[in-house]
């Protein structure tokens, strides 16, 4: 079901058509400092894959792709993406690029069970990355290097907007603060996950929660992530687990953590191995992505995904993804928006 939150008295900083404006101006120059801090080429990507190869995200492994069939493939069926974080990892190995350097693409998906709200909506835009790295590196310490940097890139973009629209003040802290979801569990034991990253950015400003997929020790799951890209299994050599996490950072126009990325260590064939095991899914090692890896096949990398809308609105002080995307909602959802000043697209 669909879900609003009204803010209260809230009136858009920028109309529709300096928004318009603003949207370019924000992707333009974070996809350069983007690229840049990282080392990161731009390529060009697809918006559909072939089923049945296991090229696809599987997200929390229930969600159904939009598929199709191709009547000059011999009614081949092919479904649209729900993220690239398998492909990515092809393309940097087909590319043979060096370590340290990687790529980025603008990456357009459908979620068609995707829950309709502030945040959330059918269609999903982001920049998608991967970097290849070193095997040596695999260590909670280069994660946490990376992730800075991408925090480096969103500071400067929030200084871009400020020097442009005065209005729109810079509210991100200096440093990014690192915390554990076990952690986080054990700080606020009777909150849902989503009301523990709340409270934690609504005191730090800005977090990255480590361990995103992994059992914690409750038997629950801080959120659901696919066995088969992040690795969050592999001990970090201070009693945690994971080499992965979400990048969130304090929305005050709708007073709750929001989350702009998720990115992490790829798995290699043995952590693999373990997470599909895990996760009731060793079926999947037939699949092409999956042989490929465990035949060690597939450079070790890093990677994510940054959502553009998602940054857009959080840069503008917007209050729904649809003042920055153009997307299709429920028509109750549209009427409560109009009467609240919130301009969907």
């Amino acid at each position: 079901m669909s879900r609003l939150y009204i803010p209260e008295n809230y009136k858009p900083i920028l109309n529709v058509k300096e928004t318009e404006k603003a949207i370019i101006l924000i992707k333009d120059f974070f996809q350069l400092s983007l690229s840049t801090e990282l080392n990161l080429t731009r390529v060009t990507a697809p918006l559909f894959v072939k089923s049945g190869e296991g090229i696809n995200d599987d997200l929390n492994g229930v969600e159904h792709a939009v598929t199709f069939p191709v009547k000059d493939l011999g009614n081949t069926q092919m479904e649209i993406v729900h993220s690239l974080a398998k492909w990515k990892r092809l393309k940097v190995t087909e590319l043979g690029l060096g370590t340290g350097f990687g790529i980025y693409t603008d990456m357009n998906a459908i979620r068609a069970d995707e829950e309709l709200d502030n945040l959330h909506s059918l269609y999903v835009d982001q920049w998608d990355w991967c970097l290849h790295m070193n095997d040596n590196d695999r260590t909670i310490m280069y994660l946490k290097e990376i992730v800075k940097k991408v925090y480096r890139c969103l500071k400067q973009t929030e200084f871009f907007v400020y020097d442009r629209y005065e209005e729109i003040k810079p509210i991100l802290p200096e440093e990014i603060t690192f915390v554990y979801a076990d952690d986080l569990l054990k700080k606020y034991p009777k909150l849902s996950p989503k009301e523990r990253e709340t409270e934690e950015c609504k005191k730090y400003g800005a977090i990255f929660v480590i361990g995103i997929g992994g059992t914690l020790p409750d038997g629950s799951l801080h959120d659901g992530r696919s066995p088969d890209y992040d690795d969050w299994t592999t001990e970090t050599g201070d009693g945690h687990k994971g080499l992965n996490g979400d990048l969130l950072v304090w929305n005050p126009v709708l007073n709750e953590a929001m989350e702009l990325s998720s990115m992490g260590i790829r798995v290699n064939p043995e952590t693999l191995k373990i997470q599909l095991k895990e996760r009731n899914c060793t079926d999947r090692e037939k699949f092409t992505f999956h042989k490929k890896l465990l035949n060690g096949e597939l450079y070790q990398t890093i990677g994510g995904g940054i959502g553009q809308s998602r940054l857009c609105m959080y840069f503008l002080r917007k209050a729904h993804i649809g003042e920055t995307q153009v997307s299709t909602w429920p028509q109750d959802m549209l009427e409560q928006c109009r009467k609240a000043s919130i301009n969907i697209l």
